[in-house]
Parts: C-alpha cells; sequence; structure tokens
C-alpha cells in the first residue's frame, strides 16, 4: 500500500472511537475523501451487521472496521475482591450493589462471529488494536482482499505485525487518546512520542506507516509526512464534531481543556477498563494515582466502575466517567466530521 494506493481520495485516516462515534461519523467523514473508520469493539454482531450495512448504503467509498485482539482473560476471585475493595467507597458513596451489577457490554475481541460478518460486506480495511487475531482469521481476510493494518506503539512491536503479514502499521505515539495499543510489553513509562516512534518505525519496517497521535492540523500532519509517513490517524480532533456520540459532560470537559490549556491535563490511566489509556484527567484517576496495581484485568475493571458511573451522572458527578482526550485536542471544532475532513485533507495538498 503506497500513499496513492491508499483506498480513499486523501491518505487521512480517522481513528476509530468506541463509545464515542458510530457509523454516522465514518459516512460523513468518507464523504470528505477521507477514511472513515467504525469502531466495533463494543458492538455485538447484529450492531456490527447493522452499522456496516448503514455505511454502505450511505456511500461507496471504503472504509476503515477496527477490532480488537486482546485475550479475554477472566480475572481470579482475589483479583475482584481487591479491585472491589479499592472501589469500595464509590460503591458506599453512590448506592451500587457489587453483588448486582451487569457485567455485559464490555469490550469484545475479534472472533468467528465478527469474521463472518465482515466476509459477508468486504470492507476496504480492517485494522486492530492490541496485536492481531489468529492467524487463520487474517488469512481468511486477505483471502477477501481486504488491507490489514494494526498499531504498534514500539518497534518490536511494528516489526511483530510485520512479520505476521500486515499490509501496513499504525505508530502509535503516548500522545494519543483513548487505550494505548501496546501488547508486547505493559510499562507505559517507556512509551514513545509519535514524532520519535515513526522514523524508528519507518526505518524498521519494509512497509507504509501511518503516523498517529497528537496529529491535529496542518503542522502536524507535515512533520509526519517530512518523517516518512505514509498517511496519518486523526481522532482527538474528531471529538466535538456533530456525528460524535460522547456526552454533554465530554464535551464540555473538552471545550475547557482547549479554552485553558494551560490548565489542562491528561494522563494514563488503567482504571476505567484495565489497560491504559490517555483521558482528561478527573476524580477517579486523580484518586486512584492513574496507574492503579489492583484494578481487574481489560476489560473486566470497567463493569463496577460503569456502575459507579451511571449512579455518578444521574447525580451530576462526571468525575467517574472516562473523557478520552489526546493530548492535543486543539484542532477539536463543533462542526460536521465532513467539514473537518475537508480542511484537514487540504493540509495535504499545502504539506
Amino acid at each position: 500500500m503506497s500513499l496513492s494506493a491508499l483506498p480513499s481520495a486523501y491518505p487521512l485516516i480517522q481513528a476509530p472511537m468506541a463509545g464515542a462515534q458510530d457509523s454516522q461519523m465514518a459516512i460523513a467523514v468518507c464523504r470528505a475523501g477521507g477514511l472513515g473508520s467504525l469502531a466495533a469493539a463494543l458492538l455485538s454482531p447484529p450492531q456490527l451487521a447493522a452499522e456496516l450495512a448503514a455505511i454502505q448504503a450511505a456511500t461507496d467509498a471504503p472504509f476503515n472496521v477496527n477490532f480488537f485482539a486482546h485475550q479475554m482473560l477472566e480475572p481470579t476471585p482475589q483479583q475482584m475482591r481487591r479491585w472491589h475493595d479499592f472501589l469500595q467507597p464509590y460503591f458506599d458513596r453512590f448506592g451500587v450493589d457489587a453483588a448486582a451489577m451487569d457485567a455485559g457490554g464490555l469490550r469484545q475481541p475479534f472472533g468467528d462471529a465478527q469474521l463472518a460478518i465482515v466476509q459477508q460486506y468486504r470492507p476496504a480495511v480492517v485494522s486492530f488494536h492490541f496485536g492481531l487475531p489468529a492467524a487463520a482469521q487474517v488469512q481468511a481476510l486477505k483471502d477477501i482482499g481486504t488491507c490489514i493494518i494494526a498499531s504498534a506503539t514500539s518497534v518490536a512491536e511494528a516489526q511483530w505485525l510485520a512479520e505476521r503479514g500486515v499490509d501496513a502499521v499504525i505508530a502509535q505515539g503516548s500522545e494519543a487518546g483513548g487505550h494505548r495499543a501496546l501488547f508486547l510489553a505493559d510499562d507505559v513509562a517507556s512509551q514513545t512520542g509519535t514524532l520519535a516512534l515513526l522514523p524508528q518505525i519507518v526505518d524498521a519496517v519494509p512497509l507504509p506507516v501511518i503516523a498517529a497521535g497528537g496529529i491535529a492540523d496542518v503542522r502536524g500532519i507535515r512533520a509526519a509526512l517530512q518523517l516518512g509517513a505514509t498517511a496519518v490517524q486523526i481522532g482527538t480532533a474528531y471529538l466535538l464534531c456533530d456525528e460524535s456520540r460522547i456526552s454533554p459532560l465530554h464535551r464540555a470537559a473538552i471545550n475547557a481543556a482547549m479554552q485553558a490549556p494551560q490548565q489542562a491535563q491528561t494522563a494514563i490511566t488503567n482504571l476505567f477498563s484495565g489497560k491504559p489509556a490517555r483521558g482528561l484527567v478527573n476524580t477517579l484517576m486523580r484518586d486512584g494515582g492513574y496507574m492503579h496495581a489492583d484494578a481487574a484485568p481489560f476489560p473486566y475493571a470497567a463493569a463496577a466502575v460503569n456502575a459507579i458511573r451511571a449512579k455518578a451522572e444521574k447525580q451530576g458527578d462526571s468525575g467517574f466517567t472516562p473523557w478520552w482526550c489526546g493530548q492535543n485536542p486543539s484542532g477539536c471544532r463543533a462542526v460536521s466530521a465532513t467539514e473537518l475532513t475537508q480542511d484537514l485533507c487540504r493540509a495535504f495538498q499545502a504539506a
């Protein structure tokens, strides 16, 4: 996949953002010439099929579908007890019955059910977070002509992906919002920024490399291209768009960060899901010290936090809501995703 062969008019990919978008954002980006993405990690198989049908009914442009490739390793009773012990003051404060919590709605990995749906709808691109699924499933995607891309947070991860046949690598710098894509290591303290990581991966793998993390405008796009990127992936800039599905509280937090950037702070935390993810700092993150040793494994940590969040939000308290956001929200605009994409794509012409 070369720059000219990216299956969209411009080498710009809208980052898939589970919980923050649906098919409408992907459609809007596709209409502007970018590669719109659908985040599928929180979708059931019927929901996934419905969203893919909606995209194909609205546009004949190529699009990307993103899946997680994590292992669902159930926590031990001891792990859950330690996690609930940490959260007990919040259970008490908001009246949450830990024994009656709904454990549904957790992020699911790519599996045979998802593969069957992808084989039916045949999207141009499928992307993966947290490594890759089974080799047979990767081959099945290749057999239908799908371009496979996956995220790497280190040179070692990029090489691992290249050895397993991906068509392009996303170099995800530490600035990126949402979940870190790391899968060969767990230590976020060693994570590298985009402009340091990108040229190292470009030099290390014989594949197109897509830059992600901290890119919000023409300056970031130019820098990424100068450092060897084939394309850029942008997520945070889309969070205030008309098609974004984030809550009013989340929108308000991002607006506040834009209006007072000297006071805005994001951090990487495992408190909301069990895996490291970057978001705007709030009560739970401050109380828990961002990375907590007793957080339940991903994605099981989310069930208890979601129960607290639901109760807290009803009381007007957003301190337990994950406000995913990258380190550079300066590009966020309350316009349609089509307009934002058109403006960003003009940057490629000027780059």
